[in-house]
């Protein structure tokens, strides 16, 4: 068994959980089992990036012991139009 975490954060609220998986779990499958989903009913599991300490990986890669899975929210901007507006405001 392997002890791993999951985190999922918005600008108001943040949650850390830890988790116990069988060896060999992918990162997807751990995040449809951490009922996320429950406490963000927006957070889509099935679709939403997914990282292992602030590097995105693929689906199914298998999780090691320690990791801390991280579920990103999409962006709500381009950066480049972000940074657009930003130099057009100064």
């Amino acid at each position: 068994m392997l002890e791993i975490e999951i985190v999922y954060g918005l600008a108001d609220r943040q949650v850390l959980k830890g988790m116990t998986v069988a060896e060999g779990t992918t990162v997807r499958e751990a995040a449809r089992q951490s009922g996320l989903e429950i406490e963000f009913p927006e957070l889509d599991l099935q679709q939403a990036p997914l990282g292992i300490f602030g590097k995105a990986v693929k689906d199914e890669t298998a999780l090691r012991d320690g990791d801390r899975i991280e579920v990103y929210r999409p962006l709500l901007i381009d950066p480049k139009e972000a940074r657009r507006k930003r130099a057009g405001q100064e």
